[in-house]
């Protein structure tokens, strides 16, 4: 009878749930807020992280943001985010604003397409 190392299997476990979980770690916020002057103009600014992508368009007028399109987003459930993220950014005119709940990876990242696409905009 041969006796199995009990640790083995919890080893294995822990392997194969780093393999296969890292895209599950929470996307960093890349968004500061605005105190360049922009230029006026449609930008675009795309993002991914973990499973999520997105591709935004941003209207940007008399040095604020006007318009947030979302053009592309790909996610398995966070699509209640879109107009939400996009109506607090154009509320608090910054990138960095609360997440939705339970779509917490898909606002981060349409943050950040956004904040990408603003960052186009800054004069030198």
């Amino acid at each position: 009878m041969s006796r199995k190392n009990p640790y083995i299997g919890f080893i294995i476990q822990v392997i194969i749930f780093f393999i296969l979980f890292p895209s599950c770690a929470t996307t960093p916020k890349i968004g500061k807020p605005i105190n360049r002057q922009l230029k006026d103009g449609v930008y675009e600014g795309s993002y991914t992280g973990g499973p999520n992508k997105a591709f935004v368009r941003v209207t940007i007028e008399n040095n604020k943001i006007a318009e947030i399109r979302i053009i592309e987003h790909w996610t398995l459930k966070g699509k209640k985010a879109e107009e939400i993220i996009s109506g607090r950014i154009l509320e608090n005119q910054r990138t960095d604003v609360d997440v939705v709940s339970g779509a917490t990876n898909s606002s981060i990242v349409i943050m950040n397409a956004v904040q990408r696409a603003i960052e186009k905009a800054y004069h030198n």
